[in-house]
């Protein structure tokens, strides 16, 4: 076990490790918390609420599909708030009734209501759909999150659920939370739309044109090519979205030419490349919209017909934009919106500090705890030192096979380990002294004081575990990096106090005939 446990600790003091140790042996190192080398903590909250009413968007759409295939005619199909608003012919009420149960088992009717001849049906999600899709929403935004972190490149982040619909996002080593917002928090809906020509935009956008019948404006920022000058830029494009994001099968930043900057390539799928052949076929000599969070990003000209399904994103960003944006597009849109709750940076002079602090108490306290074990219990003393030396070794090895990340509230868990472990060692050893003034041999001493000090060692650490269980259970961050720790702590010292000690005492027994016991 020591052994294991040494060779679990060596990636954590050593940074250069052989190739054949990282291939055949735990190379993962105990991280280090955010308190102790710096970094970016968000709160994110997603809007669940905006993803139900986006699957119930996708159910309007589907509905009257549906609808229509069965040649019913429907007046309206629309959605007001978390409900949907079928208008029908009062002789379909019956058909449409039979549809929605056979097609549309999520929907309930929650109300009714005749007039003139039609019936409105209010329809609403089921309560046990509505709250899969909550929780489907929440998965997919740790997901999405999660896949944009890794390829931001940002080591050992820690991205965790927390409550019914936040994420608590720690990114150590990042002192540019400003750009983790943008990277993380961006919804990244990608959109392809015609742009109208049936009025101006910049009339419409200031209110003294109507917008023409299925259209809206849009903001997107254009750069003069000489001069490089960007100036906001209004379009009018069709509401009706031809494409979507969800055809990407890779983003990657393309370099700069000499009059354009660099521009984020497009590979789409098979379905998104016959997709993105229509709809150029289909639209020769007029402008496409690639659009971004409702932000157009650029507005080319379709020349002819464009297939083997690639297709680009220019626009007036730098390099590090043009990355950025091919990450969130690479790692899909975020299911609903999210917005930061809160935030928080580090500094890494605080963590250097923490960690030089709680290296050098730790070392000081330690080592007089020793002492005082030498020079108090004697030889007993060594046994219980070297109890403790191992107590250390097995818990920090636990950390790091277990990826566990230590932090400032982590080492205050540790401390309380030592001191609970020279407790449980006092305990033995005071009630072995207490049977040897007696009279008893060494080995009845020994046997008699370890059964009289382990109900005591128990009680307390058990009570102490569940204690640590119930902080992990509910605590959130430092609280759960302090659970970790005492727990892993409890277990080890209970393993040394009683268990390595107690091996150490037989073998002396056994094998050097130990006739007195120095306490």
């Amino acid at each position: 076990m020591v052994l294991a446990a040494v060779v679990y600790l060596v990636p954590t003091f050593v940074t250069e490790l052989p190739q054949a140790w990282k291939d055949y042996l735990p190379s993962q190192r105990i991280h280090l918390g955010l308190d102790l080398q710096g970094g970016t903590h968000l709160l994110l909250s997603v809007d669940l609420q905006k993803a139900v009413q986006n699957s119930l968007d996708q159910t309007v759409e589907a509905l009257r599909r549906e609808l229509t295939e069965a040649k019913l005619n429907a007046d309206s199909v629309t959605r007001r708030d978390g409900r949907i608003e079928v208008r029908v012919p009062n002789s379909d009420r019956a058909a449409v009734t039979d549809l929605l149960k056979e097609r549309f088992p999520d929907l309930e009717v929650t109300g009714s209501q005749t007039q003139n001849g039609s019936v409105n049906l209010d329809l609403a999600l089921s309560k046990r759909e509505e709250r899969r899709l909550r929780e489907f929403a929440l998965d997919q935004s740790l997901e999405t999150i999660r896949n944009r972190v890794d390829q931001f490149g940002v080591s050992e982040p820690i991205i965790q659920r927390q409550g019914a619909q936040d994420i608590v996002i720690q990114l150590p080593g990042i002192q540019d939370p400003q750009r983790a917002k943008d990277l993380i928090g961006r919804t990244a809906v990608l959109e392809f739309k015609i742009l109208s020509e049936a009025a101006d935009p910049r009339e419409v956008a200031e209110g003294r044109t109507p917008p023409p019948a299925g259209t809206e404006v849009l903001t997107g920022v254009d750069t003069e090519r000489v001069g490089g000058r960007a100036q906001r830029v209004q379009y009018l494009v069709e509401t009706k979205t031809l494409m979507t994001g969800e055809v990407i099968a890779d983003a990657a930043v393309r370099p700069a030419t000499q009059l354009e900057g660099p521009y984020v390539a497009l590979e789409l799928n098979s379905r998104g490349a016959k997709m993105f052949e229509d709809l150029t076929a289909a639209n020769v000599g007029r402008r496409l919209a690639i659009v971004l969070d409702n932000t157009v990003y650029s507005a080319p000209v379709i020349r002819e017909r464009i297939g083997g399904g690639h297709a680009s994103i220019t626009g007036s960003f730098d390099i590090k934009e043009a990355r950025d944006l091919a990450i969130v597009l690479r790692a899909g849109a975020l299911p609903a919106p999210v917005t930061i709750a809160e935030e928080r940076t580090v500094g890494p002079s605080l963590g250097r500090d923490s960690i030089r602090q709680g290296v050098l108490s730790f070392v000081v306290g330690g080592v007089l705890v020793v002492l005082f074990m030498l020079v108090y219990y004697r030889g007993a003393g060594i046994v219980a030192d070297l109890a403790l030396v191992l107590n250390m070794l097995f818990l920090l090895s636990a950390l790091a096979g277990f990826q566990a990340t230590l932090t400032l509230p982590g080492i205050a868990g540790i401390v309380l380990t030592l001191g609970m472990a020279v407790d449980a060692n006092v305990l033995i050893n005071e009630r072995i002294r207490e049977e040897l003034r007696l009279g008893k041999t060494a080995r009845a001493a020994i046997e008699a004081g370890y059964e009289r000090a382990l109900p005591a060692i128990l009680d307390s650490n058990i009570t102490t575990f569940l204690s640590g269980i119930i902080l992990f259970q509910f605590g959130t961050g430092p609280i759960k990096g302090f659970a970790v720790t005492l727990c892993l702590g409890i277990v080890s010292t209970v393993f040394t106090a009683v268990f390595c000690t107690r091996v150490v005492y037989d073998y002396l027994l056994a094998y050097r005939r130990l006739q007195t016991v120095s306490v």
